[in-house]
């Protein structure tokens, strides 16, 4: 393999890595801005830091999606330079990521990816659901049963 081709995919991989690295991130971020939420809850007991953590929740998983996204593009780049693929040019030192559109690489396919629906998913839905129960407890009837 020729230095300049190895010095390209090694570009390539750098930015992969870089996108892993902030999705990784945003996703303690949004684990312990929700655990302090969750902190701040039980503190105070006022139900509306549970319901205000599902907007954080939101805007990571939205910025998740953002750079899981561009890692899934970098790597079709990454494919296409090193010859495991041939479906688009890629000339020594470019990395047209706007040339993968559609299928794997469209922001709501991956918005629903498994790799990260359920981390973002269960904690909006815990969230939504816990609220609703701590908002509404002295409506909720217990059935006692023998």
């Amino acid at each position: 393999m020729a230095e300049e081709k190895r010095q390209h995919l090694e570009f390539i991989q750098n930015v992969i890595t870089r996108m892993n690295t902030n999705s990784f991130q945003i996703k303690g971020m949004a684990v312990t801005i929700v655990s302090a939420l969750m902190a701040i809850y039980a503190t105070t007991t006022n139900v509306a830091f549970v319901f205000l953590g599902i907007a954080p929740t939101l805007l990571f998983w939205f910025l998740d999606t953002y750079y899981l996204q561009q890692e899934r593009k970098f790597r079709g780049v990454y494919n296409n330079a090193s010859g495991l693929k041939n479906d688009v040019e890629i000339k020594l030192y470019e990395m047209p990521i706007q040339k993968f559109k559609g299928g794997q690489y469209c922001f709501c396919k991956v918005f629903i990816s498994k790799t990260i629906i359920w981390l973002y998913g269960t904690i909006v839905f815990l969230l939504l659901i816990g609220g609703l129960i701590l908002k509404f407890k002295d409506c909720i009837i217990i059935i006692n049963c023998k």
